[in-house]
């Protein structure tokens, strides 16, 4: 079963975390959670269609990975499980919602629909449909850092791209051909494998030889690290000092970050394969649950604080539900549009 692999263990006792900034980590998983929670709503109400994949249970690893970065200067890369990964990044929730409806205020215009954000103010750099897709992508975006830096001389192009990817990706010829360019290099990017055990219906360790895909970071002379996933306080510490080493010219990281997705593949996926005995192991770990714990025990926050923070998340929500609603469809004169790039 998914859970027979011994989660890392974290030293709490180790952390030093501001009020600020335990709200703030808060506040964003809370806004990853109920937004997927409400796109799920939509989605059975007939408002967005095509494949949609949320991301409940993953929100420790957008969180503490791309929180750990300089909002709108590093980039990130991201999946087809995208919508957090853009919120983290700071793309609005309406604009993402927008995009989810297909309408024209959408951060992609209305043309990327779920799979397929972008947001070039927020350095996001897109979801990827095709499985490893993104993965060449980021290095591509760690390339250019490093050569505006190295050959243009532009001190400022100090950048970090965040790559992120599932289990199911590290099988890929994407995954080896990229890491050992980033690895020969010495490219600013961070490499996060979110290991939710399942790729759509196959269990990880089925599908690999070697399950611990931190290990494989070996191969290409390459730090590789094993994080608990559920745990935001250790993922925000592995990436943290990720980000370091990667904006010091140290070069590139792999994280495997050990999660579980709450809901099925998609939510066109009756999430049969699973076991009711493994879904309520990994319930147990709600990142969400044990950090508003840990908020509360700590004395950075209190419980009803928390609640106002939970309700202020959901206007938001609510309010970009009426943005997506009540915005235009794009229009059918803009059809070859955006095909090819072009001047503002």
């Amino acid at each position: 079963m998914s859970q027979e692999r011994t989660l890392p263990k974290f030293d709490t006792t180790t952390v030093q975390i501001t009020r600020d900034e335990g709200l703030v980590l808060y506040e964003d998983m809370m806004l990853g959670r109920l937004f997927e929670d409400k796109c799920a709503e939509m989605y059975y109400r007939g408002k967005m269609f095509g494949f949609v994949h949320l991301y409940n249970g993953q929100e420790a690893i957008s969180t503490g990975v791309i929180k750990s970065m300089r909002p709108g200067e590093d980039f990130v890369c991201s999946t087809y499980r995208d919508h957090v990964h853009a919120l983290s990044a700071g793309v609005p929730a309406k604009e993402v919602l927008a995009e989810l409806f297909g309408k024209a205020t959408g951060c992609s215009k209305g043309r990327g629909g779920s799979m397929h954000m972008f947001s070039a103010e927020h350095r996001l750099l897109g979801g990827y449909a095709f499985v490893a897709e993104g993965i060449p992508v980021a290095a591509g975006a760690a390339f250019q850092s490093k050569y505006r830096r190295e050959v243009l001389g532009d001190k400022n192009a100090d950048q970090v791209t965040a790559c992120f990817f599932g289990d199911g990706a590290a099988n890929n010829g994407q995954f080896f051909e990229t890491l050992n360019m980033a690895a020969l290099w010495n490219l600013p990017i961070i490499f996060v494998v979110e290991n939710n055990k399942w790729a759509i219906g196959m269990a990880h360790e089925r599908a690999t030889s070697q399950p611990e895909i931190y290990k494989k970071a070996s191969v290409f002379n390459m730090v590789g690290v094993e994080v608990d996933g559920m745990d935001i306080l250790a993922v925000r510490a592995v990436a943290t000092e990720a980000v370091a080493r990667a904006r010091a010219g140290e070069g590139p990281t792999l994280i495997e970050a050990l999660t579980y997705r709450f809901r099925g593949h998609s939510l066109a996926d009756p999430d049969e394969m699973r076991s009711k005995q493994e879904k309520e192991f990994w319930f147990s770990r709600d990142p969400i649950k044990k950090f508003a714990a840990y908020l509360v025990e700590q004395n950075l926050a209190s419980s009803e604080e928390l609640k106002d923070i939970d309700h202020q998340v959901q206007q938001v929500i609510d309010e970009a539900v009426k943005f997506a609603e009540s915005s235009p469809e794009p229009s059918p004169s803009e059809l070859h549009r955006f095909v090819f790039a072009e001047d503002e």
